[in-house]
C-alpha cells in the first residue's frame, strides 16, 4: 500500500489551500482515510477523518476551517484547508485505516496502519 501527499507550501494567515493524498495498492473505497499534522517539538496529532461511507469528523481546533473529503474514483482523500493560521503550521500525513468498511474513521494514529510520507504547510503571519 502507498499513499502519496501533496500540496503543502506556504500560504498566508487567512489563505487556503488543499491537500491530496493518492492512495494505490488496495481498494479505497472500503477504508477509512484521516489527516494528521504534527509540528515542531510537537506529537502528531488528529486533524480530520473520513470513513468509508463518508462519515467525516474534525478536531476542534480546525473544526469550521477545514474539510476533508474523497473521491473513490481517484483513490484520492482531500483536505480543504481555509482560513489558515500560523498555529496550523505543521507537516500534515494521510493515513488509511485498514479495518474494512467500519462506520468510524478513527481518531488516534495508533488506530491507521498506512502512512503516506507527510507534506509540509507553513503559514506566515
Amino acid at each position: 500500500v502507498q499513499l502519496q501527499a501533496s500540496g503543502g507550501g506556504l500560504v498566508q494567515a487567512g489563505g487556503s489551500l488543499r491537500l491530496s493524498c493518492t492512495v494505490s495498492g488496495r481498494t479505497f473505497s472500503m477504508y477509512a482515510m484521516g489527516w494528521f499534522r504534527q509540528a515542531p517539538g510537537k506529537e502528531r496529532e488528529f486533524a480530520a477523518g473520513i470513513s468509508w461511507n463518508g462519515k467525516t469528523g474534525y478536531a476542534d481546533s480546525v473544526k469550521g476551517r477545514f474539510s476533508i473529503s474523497r473521491d473513490n474514483a481517484k483513490n484520492t482523500v482531500y483536505l480543504q484547508m481555509n482560513s489558515l493560521k500560523p498555529e496550523d503550521t505543521a507537516v500534515y500525513y494521510c493515513a488509511l485505516r485498514s479495518s474494512a468498511l467500519v462506520n468510524y474513521y478513527g481518531s488516534t494514529p495508533e488506530e491507521y496502519n498506512y502512512w503516506g510520507q507527510g507534506t509540509l504547510v507553513t503559514v506566515s503571519s
